[in-house]
């Protein structure tokens, strides 16, 4: 469990790990990380105090994203073993490809290249997005996202602030219009990006394609084999952590007439427990949860987003 882990340990296992690293090229690698800048001749009298003095007092949460920063570039046992008692698992596998926000007729996609798991739309991209770019081990930021967007609209990125307001627009497009609760933790969890900085508030990202299956479910006619296309909000956290949220309507366990469906239901657990052992973490609201007291639903919201930032170690 997380409370298990001290700074100290974090502290401790990071540098006996980057004690493997000559002392000549160690305040290199040390900086490189975001340490103070050193000598190679203080790393010669101590290499693992060295790196000990230089984040003996971080917080944890900043330990943690050292850790798996350290882990990316050296194998260790015991560092491992105290970032999964974090909490800091993540999802296995390269981050490829974000089709989300889609705010008109579903998008065509095409394997290009198998081999290299390259997609393409071919038809109604421009009523989606698609974010390009590696995603960083600091995971996706709103600040990072508004700079793609800038970027990709041929706007200056020297001032985020207007080009943020646009993407804020462009995203809660995408929204159910039949969905207040939905609405709702948008606008809650995006007042954030006003009162908080920008880079390190993780982009809440709606309506991402998990799944793509070409047919309707008109055309199908029948149950997919891919239940859940879309999931209604992603996170992209630090050292791979994906955390998806979702906002419960009736849809989700009624059938079509609005019946009870033991059916539906069942479709949607099998995929919540395939999504947590591929490394998601999944939390679900009722959507009667938040469609009472607005003040009571905002409230709930808030308390949600910052027991979520405390678990993850990010910092409001």
């Amino acid at each position: 469990m997380t409370d298990r882990v001290r700074p100290v340990d974090l502290v401790l296992a990071i540098a006996e790990t980057l004690h493997q690293v000559h002392h000549q090229e160690l305040p290199e690698v040390c900086e490189r990380y975001g340490l103070e800048p050193g000598k190679p001749s203080e790393a010669y009298d101590g290499k693992k105090w060295y790196v000990r003095r230089r984040i003996k007092s971080w917080e944890l949460h900043r330990l943690v994203v050292l850790g798996g920063r350290v882990l990316d570039d050296f194998r260790s046992e015991e560092l491992e073993e105290l970032m999964r008692r974090c909490g800091t698992r993540g999802v296995a596998g390269d981050f490829k490809n974000l089709i989300f926000a889609a705010n008109g007729p579903k998008p065509e996609i095409v394997l290009r290249d198998a081999v290299n798991n390259q997609v393409e739309i071919v038809k109604n991209a421009q009523f989606c997005l698609v974010y390009d770019r590696v995603l960083p081990n600091e995971g996706l930021s709103w600040a990072a996202l508004v700079s793609w967007w800038s970027e990709s609209q041929g706007r200056p990125t020297d001032d985020l602030v207007h080009p943020g307001r646009l993407l804020y627009a462009r995203l809660a497009e995408a929204l159910d219009p039949n969905s207040p609760p939905e609405q709702l933790f948008f606008k809650e969890y995006c007042a954030l990006y006003g009162t908080h900085p920008i880079d390190k508030i993780p982009a809440l990202i709606p309506q991402v394609y998990l799944h793509y299956d070409p047919y309707t479910a008109r055309e199908r006619r029948a149950p997919g084999p891919l239940p859940r296309q879309r999931m209604d909000f992603l996170l992209l956290l630090p050292q791979n952590q994906r955390v998806v949220i979702e906002i419960d309507g009736k849809q989700h366990y009624c059938d079509d007439e609005g019946r009870p469906s033991p059916r539906k239901y069942a479709e949607m657990m099998a995929e919540d427990r395939r999504l947590r052992l591929a490394g998601y973490e999944v939390f679900r609201f009722g959507a009667a949860e938040l469609a009472a007291d607005p003040h009571s639903s905002s409230t709930t919201v808030r308390a949600f987003i910052t027991e979520l930032f405390l678990r993850y170690h990010l910092r409001l």
